[in-house]
């Protein structure tokens, strides 16, 4: 069986985001798993999200969203007793974003943070059916401040090892999740990145920004951060509109990724290009040399950038056909 793929696991949350004044705001859905997810679809690779919506009007929304793309809902959980997370998104002085913190909830807590395993069990032989078509399994580090939704994770994870799936990791360290979270605010900020870097033991692919790689590792060397986890992963550093840093199948370099003068809205710019990278991981195959490397990293710098030209994370994703048009622009 064709393993070609993908399963998203994580927050689907509301980023309420704030105009240049400061004085209304405009809610687009997002969460980093989500976004992956909806930006599979359209480049035309299977995706599935596991995730906790609450049964509410944005988690309706989701559901719409999810289902015009095609995103398999197949172990979505609703929940009663919690609300779909509202992210606020504020804007310094100089215009660049900030989360502030979360809209108040009439629940004890966001749906997010009760990701249940029990339930994921209920439907294990159907998950397990699904692993064996499954290629790469995405995740991040945000629901790890939750022990019921960490715990659920970690299960999948592993469960996913058995049926040769491949772990990617988007590191997207959000400390103001750590912060509002009923179980994990006492906890220091030292703890909370060490528990995060044990969790990173798990990835075959870790994508990070800069500076998550100076916070975590105190290095920005792709091929040293492999060095200090188990599994060795390849490793792919961000840093905004200037070069990736990237260590793959052994190979290391640096690729210039395309830029704008038009860039409106970055959010959701990470997703894209992770989306965009295991899009090319899929259909072209593991990358064996530095030209084919380079080939993945232009792709998904592309579907970065064409995200950032309008507003919101999902809407703006660019599909398979306009990422390529982009590229062949690029080329005359």
């Amino acid at each position: 069986m064709k393993k070609n793929k993908v399963i998203c696991i994580g927050e689907a949350l509301i980023d309420r985001i704030r105009n240049k004044s400061n004085s209304g705001f405009t809610d687009f859905l997002g969460g980093a798993p989500a976004n992956v997810a909806c930006a599979l679809r359209k480049l035309k690779i299977d995706s599935l999200f596991i995730g906790s919506l609450g049964r509410d009007d944005y988690g309706k929304k989701f559901i719409s969203q999810f289902n015009d793309l095609d995103v398999n809902l197949d172990f979505l959980q609703l929940d009663d007793n919690s609300s779909t997370r509202v992210v606020n998104v504020d804007r310094d002085k100089f215009g660049d974003r900030f989360f502030s913190g979360f809209e108040e909830s009439s629940h004890s807590c966001f749906a997010d943070e009760v990701l249940s395993r029990k339930l994921i069990e209920k439907e294990i032989l159907n998950l397990e059916k699904s692993f064996l078509e499954t290629k790469y399994l995405v995740t991040g580090t945000i629901l790890l401040s939750s022990p019921i939704s960490a715990e659920t994770i970690i299960f999948l994870l592993e469960k996913a090892k058995k049926f040769e799936v491949k772990i990617v990791i988007d590191l997207n360290w959000r400390e103001v999740f750590w912060d509002h979270s009923s179980s994990s605010s006492g906890i220091n900020k030292t703890s909370r990145i060490n528990l995060i870097k044990k969790f990173l033991n798990h990835a075959n692919v870790l994508k990070l920004a800069k500076e998550e790689a100076t916070l975590f590792f105190e290095d920005e060397n792709p091929s040293l951060i492999s060095q200090q986890l188990s599994n060795r992963p390849d490793v792919i550093i961000t840093d905004g509109k200037n070069p990736v840093s990237w260590y793959i199948n052994g190979l290391q370099g640096i690729t210039e990724t395309p830029n704008s003068q038009k860039i409106v809205d970055t959010t959701g710019a990470g997703d894209a290009f992770l989306a965009g990278l295991i899009s090319k991981l899929i259909s072209s195959g593991y990358p064996s040399s530095e030209l084919e490397i380079e080939d993945c990293i232009k792709f998904a710098g592309v579907c970065g950038l064409l995200t950032c030209l309008g507003e919101g994370a999902i809407e703006q994703q660019p599909h398979y056909e306009k990422v390529n048009k982009f590229l062949g622009s690029l080329i005359s």
